[in-house]
């Protein structure tokens, strides 16, 4: 009993001498002199504010590196800005107006900055810090390097706010419309990287003003703010010099095929009723051009196991190739490959109670290929059997080839994967794996370091679709815009997993949130 009263005596003392304290502030404890970009940036209010350690939370100063470079001619003049990670490790920047003296700053300056006494506002659209001098700025140190911050253009008009004042880089980007052989970078164009489409600004006395538009490439810049006249925010990407293009392709490459749904999973068995949708972007005629598609199954059963040694060509109940070889698409139209059966959503199941039906026949509809893959082998490789696409949560893929003959090298004109489980790729001691090309969704070559990668699991190439749940009729939806003009996704491909009843219609899987061609 002496003991706990003991206890009690020593923890109402702490108490008392904590409670004490009129800040609020544990005993022995400091306040940083740096306050974080993201929490400098929440103090503005919408009105003109004076930066004092009071409102700054009994910090002064800033610090951050150097991201601006007025050596191009195409920064907002005056305009020093920097960028942290302080706070949350979220990337947020500021713009500091100090002059002409903004230009003996360059990339990968680290500085400190005193910001007391500094003017919070937003001038031109572009929240910035005015009335400080280079004397209230430290250099710490230079050269240090600058993370590349790949943002998709969506997300920067989502939240101008939050990437204003920060270096970022839009991968895979094109102009829209597609530019004139005469065109230059002068004035405000608009990027398109598959998700949006984003103004850049180029200012006419810039360095780099007159030079040509590539087709294809990534552009490294500053997002900055205007306003409109209802304090709207619209962010534009400025680019500092010539080297912040990195070109990619000068080229216009039209795929001339393309993955836009599959059922690999009906309401039933799934022997010889899995079909997979397609649209020919130019008129086919298979005869003329044949083409093929792949399928690949990686469930834990499927053999040979382990990683494809052959890739696409691996065979057995691995991979499974349907020939293209004869019929016609129209530009714009769905065709069909797959399963004989040719039903909606899957045959009759006897073992409900009452029996369901089968469901809809779907045969009006543009098969250019389909057989009885349980009791016939695939078109040069593949095993016969009743599952084309794994339904045990492994990976499953589909990919279109140009001609017949698909072998360990060949690399198809559009590839699509679900889940990522299974022996996929490894990069030793020899590369195995499903080669995968330049879409939507998978690069050949890392956008940002341009080192290669040409298989589905290396690098960056780990996007996949969710797989669905089984035996529940799911038909994947892949949403998007191609543009035939631009030759690329102008809109990525979404997933919508569509819920098929017996009784859905053909029409049910051709329209609403499905792929569309623009030009």
């Amino acid at each position: 009993m002496k003991k706990i009263l003991l206890y009690i005596i020593c923890l109402l003392s702490l108490s008392f001498f904590w409670g004490c304290k009129k800040d609020g502030a544990y005993p022995g404890a400091t306040i940083s002199p740096y306050i974080g970009i993201l929490d400098l940036r929440d103090i503005y209010k919408g009105q003109e504010v004076t930066l004092t350690k009071e409102n700054m939370f009994g910090s002064g100063k800033i610090a951050g590196v150097v991201v601006s470079d007025h050596s191009g001619g195409n920064m907002p003049a005056g305009l020093l800005v920097v960028q942290d990670r302080r706070r949350l490790s979220e990337l947020r920047g500021i713009s500091l107006a100090i002059g002409t003296d903004a230009a003996s700053f360059v990339p990968g300056d680290s500085v400190v900055i005193d910001v007391q006494g500094g003017l919070l506002k937003r001038a031109d659209g572009i929240l910035q810090i005015a009335g400080l001098s280079k004397n209230n700025i430290t250099k710490v140190s230079s050269g240090n390097t600058i993370p590349a911050n790949r943002v998709n253009s969506n997300a920067i008009l989502l939240n101008p706010e939050k990437y204003e004042s920060t270096l970022a880089v839009i991968v895979k980007a094109g102009f829209n419309p597609l530019p004139a052989p005469t065109d230059v970078l002068s004035g405000t164009k608009v990027l398109n990287d598959g998700f949006g489409d984003l103004n850049m600004r180029t200012e006419p006395t810039a360095a780099f003003a007159n030079r040509s538009l590539p087709f294809l490439a990534n552009y490294y810049g500053i997002v900055f703010n205007t306003e409109t006249p209802n304090k709207q925010l619209v962010p534009q990407l400025r680019l500092r010099t010539n080297s912040d293009i990195v070109v990619l392709s000068s080229t216009v490459i039209i795929t001339p095929i393309i993955i836009t749904g599959f059922i690999s999973d009906v309401a039933g068995g799934d022997g010889n009723n899995e079909y997979m949708q397609f649209m020919a972007t130019q008129n086919i005629n298979f005869a003329a051009t044949p083409y093929s598609v792949v399928v690949t199954n990686n469930a834990g059963a499927s053999t040979p196991t382990g990683f494809p040694v052959n890739g696409w060509a691996t065979g057995g109940l691995r991979t499974f190739k349907f020939n293209l070889t004869s019929g016609t698409a129209a530009k714009g139209t769905f065709f069909y490959v797959g399963g004989s059966a040719k039903l909606i959503n899957g045959a009759a199941q006897p073992t409900l109670t009452p029996p369901a039906p089968v469901s809809t026949d779907i045969s009006s509809a543009n098969w250019i290929r389909s057989f009885n893959y349980t009791t016939t082998d695939g078109d040069g490789f593949g095993t016969k059997t009743s599952g084309l696409l794994a339904n045990s949560g492994n990976a499953s893929g589909i990919a279109v080839f140009e001609g017949t003959t698909v072998n360990v090298s060949s690399v198809p004109v559009d590839v699509i994967f679900v889940a990522a489980g299974g022996d996929l790729y490894t990069p030793t001691p020899t590369p195995r794996g499903y080669r995968i090309t330049n879409t939507d969704w998978y690069d050949v070559k890392n956008p940002i370091t341009l080192t290669d990668q040409p298989f589905y699991r290396s690098g960056t190439n780990t996007l996949n679709l969710a797989y669905t749940t089984a035996d529940q009729g799911f038909f994947y939806k892949l949403g998007g815009e191609y543009n035939t003009t631009l030759g690329r996704w102008v809109k990525v491909r979404s997933q919508t997993n569509f819920l098929l009843t017996k009784q859905s219609k053909l029409d049910d899987i051709q329209t609403g949130e499905v792929t569309k061609l623009v030009q």
